[in-house]
Parts: structure tokens; C-alpha cells; sequence
């Protein structure tokens, strides 16, 4: 096991290095993570970023783009045989047909790899021909990635945490009276214990319904072939000091303690572990349209989020032993365009302020850090403001697929005063508050050459790759 894993890692090492001296001269890779909590937008993402990146013709906050130094892009097969491939002409098919619908949401991680043919400019343009830049794209779920801070904790932290955090929220409310005066020290029994599983599942869903955002562990809403395993059938219980073994307790506690090993630690070190460059999608109006005690929980679930990256940037050493880095980490507000452009920097500095403690230990250790907002795929006009009419957004609602115009609120320009109210309790926003519409995509009619409309899209790949173009 132990020569298993050092040799896993020194292979990994030496596919790095052989990539980092290779770029210059010919072909290398990068590994770009995405991820998000539900709803974030990351199936559209990915699926507009590629289609931009292949027709070039709205990405002029590209640089390689806007001088023309790419010269082609084009998919080819993944290198990791075992993962399914993100299944982009499915998803570009849905978002581009004459009657366009949103595709699936991510279940699973995925991935797909897309070559950049790149003119090299400078000093050695003239002595050196095109080189490539292999580009895999890994999705996977954002619920995913905050079970990595259960690795440091124990049974009894986690069931304490959880359930502290449980009392304010009416949601727990059946759970709650589910597992008050239980008998935790009693001989284990599964039907027991599957009940209590599912009662907190069905918390979890209602917290995430409600637009909570700690919703650990997360197989416990995207279960795959996991679904009715012992590994899942576990669930936060009150104290029970000096449990026996056989008890309840003890029982919950082994799964709790199975989960991180079976499917925490193998999640990391298979995929999490080799990502270079991350993207994290913020649902930051849909936490905003939830409330302050919402937004609080967004502020804190992104800061666990980023303490589970390893930021900064490797040694060729630490490397070559397999300890890769992330480099880079994009904080994207994802639907931006259900806002009047004049909000998209009122927007960006909740977003950056919402995660500023996170930014700040990730630029400590090294990491380059942009909080940005932004649509994969622009589905609204704007309507200008006209008398006392504000400024509007006007698009196909999906519920009903009419048109509609709408202005979802003001965000003030100082974030301050949202965080102030979320950070303190409060039980509504001051003032006349805020709530969006959700949107469909709209037709389309792309010219040659032309991706799907987005806002900011071509910054966003600046930031996480432009440096390698």
C-alpha cells in the first residue's frame, strides 16, 4: 500500500515535471477543476467555456484570442479511461436547439480535454513552431469537495456541529425531535439506523431547498451507486459518553469513520489532489434571495471550501513527490445577467467581500485569488431605465416561457451593510429586500466563428489560463 502510493506519486511527479519542461517546446497539460454547490451553473459553464474557446469570436478578454496566437482548439479523448466524459455535444445540443432547455446538473465528476494549437510570439516566435496546451476540464460536485473537511474532524465534533447548527433552522425541526431523549447507547439496530439516515437526508434536501449551503456529507443528496450502502446509512446523534461497542453510537461512529476512508480519502487522492487551476461557483443571489441566515452560511461553507485546497504554488520537488498545488482560484457569481449591467460591480464586491477571509488565506500561502461575477450563457436583454421605471432585465421565465422584464432589487455598492445583517442574525434584509426570476435560454442565432453569449466568460479564462497561452 505504502509503495502503491509513493509510486502513484512520484509517477504523477514526473508527468508534472515533464509537462512544466515541456511547455516551452511543445505539448503540455493543465488541469482545471470546476465545481460549485447545486445550482451554481457549472454543467453550463464548462459547456459555454469550451464552445467559446473553440469559436473565439466573443472572447476578447482573451489575450491569445484577441491577437489571434490561438489557431485552432479542438476535443480530444480524455486521459483518464475510468472517469465519464463531460458530455458536451449533449449539453451544447440543449442550450443551442430551436426550443433551447437547461441541461442536467452534475451527479458525478466528469471530465474532458480540449487541445489549444498555440502560435508562440516574443523572442523565439520565429524558432519555434506551434506548441499545445491540453486543457482537462474535471466536474464534479461541490458538495464533494466540503466533505474534505471531515477529514479532521471525529464522529462526536461532527454530530456536535451539525446539530448546534440544526436548532435555528425549521427544517431540522422533525429530525431534531427524531433523535431527542434517543437512546444512543443502545444496542445498534438497522432499521433504526436507517431511519435516522433518512430523516437527515431529508434535512439535507430541505436545507438545500431553502438555500443553506453545508450540506455534508454530500453523497447523502448525490448517492450514485453508493445509495442504501452501510457507508451512507449514518447520521449526526446526540452525546452518548462510554457507548459500548455494538451501541447505536459506536455503529454511526465506524460508517462516519468508513465514509472519509472509502469515499473522502479516494476522492481526494484520484482526483482533487491533481487539479492545477480551480474555478468555485457562488450562487450568491440565490443566497441572497434566501436571506442573511443563508448568505452567513454561503460566507462560511466557501471559507471551508478553500480551506480544503492546498494553495500556492509547488516546488519541483514537493512535485516530483506528488504535493501539486493550486495555483490559481476563480470565485465566480454565477447569473449575473439576471442583473442590469450597473449592478455587476455591486455584485463582484459582495462576492469578494462574501469570501474575503477565504481569499486572504489562500493569497497568505501563495495562491492567486479573483472574485468575479458572471453568466456562462447570457439568456436576458437589458431594458434602460425610463422615468421612475429602473433599470430591467427581460427574458423567457422558465416556468411559464413568456417574456417578462424585471428588476430583482438594488444591491448597495459597500457589501458592508448585507454582511453586517447576515453576520448578526437578522431575520430579513434592511429595506425593500431582493428576489430574482429564473430565466431560460434564449434562441440563439451564433455566426461562424461565434460561442454562446456570456458576461465575462473570456476573463474568467484569462485569469486561469491566459498565463499558459
Amino acid at each position: 500500500m505504502v509503495i502503491s502510493t509513493v509510486a502513484d506519486g512520484i509517477t504523477r511527479g514526473v508527468e508534472a515535471v515533464g509537462d512544466a519542461l515541456g511547455a516551452p517546446f511543445g505539448a503540455s497539460t493543465l488541469r482545471l477543476g470546476v465545481t460549485g454547490l447545486s445550482r451554481a451553473g457549472k454543467t453550463v459553464f464548462i459547456t459555454s467555456l469550451v464552445a467559446n474557446l473553440m469559436n473565439r469570436g466573443r472572447m476578447p478578454g482573451l489575450a491569445a484570442a484577441a491577437r489571434g496566437a490561438i489557431s485552432s482548439a479542438y476535443l480530444e479523448p480524455q486521459p483518464d479511461d475510468t472517469l465519464p466524459r463531460f458530455d458536451y455535444e449533449t449539453h451544447l445540443a440543449r442550450l443551442t436547439a430551436a426550443q433551447p432547455s437547461w441541461p442536467d446538473g452534475t451527479r458525478a465528476i466528469s471530465e474532458l480535454r480540449l487541445s489549444l494549437r498555440v502560435q508562440p510570439s516574443g523572442l523565439l516566435a520565429g524558432l519555434q513552431g506551434p506548441r499545445v496546451l491540453h486543457l482537462d476540464i474535471v466536474d464534479y460536485p461541490g458538495e464533494w469537495l466540503l466533505d474534505l473537511g471531515l477529514m479532521e474532524q471525529d464522529f462526536a465534533g461532527w454530530s456536535a456541529r451539525v446539530l448546534a447548527r440544526m436548532q435555528a433552522r425549521p427544517e431540522a425541526a422533525e429530525y431534531l425531535r427524531a433523535v431527542e431523549g434517543l437512546d444512543t447507547a443502545a444496542p445498534m439496530s438497522e432499521a433504526a439506523l436507517k431511519a435516522l439516515s433518512a430523516g437527515f437526508t431529508n434535512y439535507l434536501e430541505a436545507a438545500r431547498a431553502a438555500g443553506f449551503s453545508d450540506l455534508t456529507p454530500g453523497r447523502f443528496l448525490l448517492p450514485g451507486d453508493l445509495a442504501g450502502s452501510p457507508v451512507l446509512t449514518f447520521a449526526p446523534l446526540p452525546p452518548a459518553p462510554g457507548a459500548p461497542r455494538g451501541s447505536l453510537w459506536s455503529e454511526a461512529a465506524r460508517r462516519f469513520e468508513a465514509y472519509k476512508r472509502k469515499v473522502v480519502t479516494p476522492f481526494f487522492r484520484d482526483h482533487f489532489a491533481r487539479i492545477d487551476r480551480q474555478v468555485v461557483l457562488v450562487d450568491v443571489l440565490g443566497a441572497l434571495e434566501a436571506g442573511p441566515a443563508a448568505l452567513d452560511d454561503l460566507r462560511e461553507t466557501m471559507a471551508d471550501v478553500l480551506a480544503a485546497f492546498r494553495p500556492g504554488r509547488a516546488a519541483w520537488l514537493a512535485r516530483l513527490l506528488g504535493a501539486r498545488r493550486v495555483e490559481r482560484i476563480l470565485f465566480a457569481a454565477t447569473r449575473a445577467d439576471a442583473l442590469h449591467h450597473a449592478q455587476h460591480p455591486a455584485l463582484t464586491a459582495l462576492t469578494g467581500a462574501l469570501l474575503r477571509s477565504a481569499r486572504d488565506r489562500a493569497e497568505f500561502a501563495g495562491a492567486r485569488t479573483m472574485a468575479l461575477s458572471l453568466a456562462g450563457l447570457r439568456t436576458t436583454v437589458e431594458v434602460a431605465a425610463e422615468g421612475d421605471r429602473p433599470d430591467m432585465v427581460r427574458g423567457r421565465l422558465a416556468e411559464t416561457g413568456r417574456q417578462a422584464a424585471f428588476h430583482p432589487g438594488t444591491l448597495p455598492e459597500d457589501p458592508a451593510a448585507l454582511l453586517s445583517a447576515a453576520r448578526t442574525g437578522a431575520d430579513a434584509w434592511p429595506g425593500a429586500g431582493f428576489r430574482t426570476v429564473q430565466f431560460a435560454p434564449a434562441p440563439l442565432t451564433l455566426r461562424e466563428g461565434e460561442g454562446p453569449p456570456h458576461i465575462r466568460l473570456d476573463r474568467a479564462a484569462e485569469f486561469l489560463i491566459g498565463d499558459r497561452l
